[in-house]
């Protein structure tokens, strides 16, 4: 992916193509808000997120961002950066100047407060805001070319702005990775709790989680193409690294949470070690897809992976 062409050095902003942007400049050129302002900022940005009526998690999901980022910057541990504070104003329809700290009225609980200049900014955003519409279309274009062959400008082009809207909302090629991966993370998990919460038993849960992860549709190959870019980034990067493990680890959970339901209800062994046969079934679905995705034709189908999966869950796990 390119390297952003808007932010140099201490990641200032460019404030000369974007009105999103030139709404902002007030004491908001680098890249972490200053420590001066830090305290009118996180009160500012609570309110917002009080105004919504939404929980701090939800919230940081419709932002695309880690919700312990959000929980230490409203802490005061940990500073917002400018990128957060426009994303935070796009989710909640205020100006990101009354945020980092200029006059105006708080938003009322279920309202917020929209001044003119952000009316602006987001009357061409789509109704998704422009933030989320941004990842999705990078997931998809990731998706398609591969990350390291996606630039900022593919990414404008597909979201109808320009580049600088695309660096004022995620300035580096790592957060936009970050937002991607963190983006399909949300909707995996997502999918996984409408599973849970439609199923009766373990056993049919287990298989419906199975279902979800073979890449038959068009949304499952997608996913599964980007993690395959997830894993070669997270040898590489710290960041990327931390959210594959923490990712990884609430997958390997499920999947024992189920595992050990299942053995509660008779349906599994009883001598079943839930932790260790979630890490043979994670690792199992991982080099199954990863066989459909490369694959020819002739090669490796969903069909004969779910047959393996299904297989492995009826003479390893289940009770005889």
């Amino acid at each position: 992916m390119e390297e952003p062409s808007a932010q140099r050095g201490d990641r200032t902003v460019d404030t000369a193509t974007d009105p999103a942007t030139r709404a902002t400049t007030a004491g908001a050129s680098t890249e972490a808000v200053s420590a001066t302002g830090g305290h009118t900022v996180r009160a500012r940005v609570a309110e917002v997120i009080d105004g919504l009526g939404c929980s701090r998690r939800e919230f940081a999901r419709r932002i695309v961002m880690d919700p312990s980022k959000l929980s230490r910057s409203l802490g005061g541990t940990r500073r917002f950066t400018i990128a957060e504070v426009v994303r935070i104003a796009d989710a909640g329809g205020v100006d990101p100047g009354w945020l980092l700290g200029g006059p105006g009225q708080a938003p009322a609980r279920g309202a917020s407060v929209e001044r003119p200049a952000a009316r602006t900014a987001r009357a061409t955003a789509p109704p998704e805001g422009r933030p989320s519409q941004i990842v999705r279309e990078t997931v998809r274009l990731i998706a398609e070319h591969g990350f390291h062959a996606v630039r900022v400008s593919d990414i404008a082009a597909a979201c109808g702005t320009s580049t600088a809207a695309i660096h004022y909302h995620y300035p580096g090629r790592d957060e936009l990775l970050e937002a991607a991966v963190r983006w399909c993370m949300d909707e995996d998990i997502a999918r996984r709790a409408a599973e849970s919460s439609e199923s009766a038993d373990a056993r049919t849960e287990l298989l419906r989680l199975i279902a979800l992860q073979t890449p038959r549709t068009a949304q499952q190959r997608r996913q599964w193409l980007v993690w395959l870019d997830l894993w070669a980034e997270a040898a590489r990067s710290t960041e990327i690294g931390r959210l594959h493990a923490d990712f990884y680890r609430q997958w390997r959970a499920t999947l024992a949470d189920v595992l050990r339901r299942g053995r509660a209800q008779g349906a599994f062994r009883p001598d079943l070690d839930p932790d260790a046969a979630a890490l043979r079934l994670a690792a199992l679905i991982d080099g199954l897809a990863t066989q459909v995705l490369a694959s020819a034709p002739e090669g490796t189908t969903p069909d004969a992976m779910h047959a393996v999966l299904t297989a492995f869950v009826d003479d390893e796990l289940t009770a005889t």
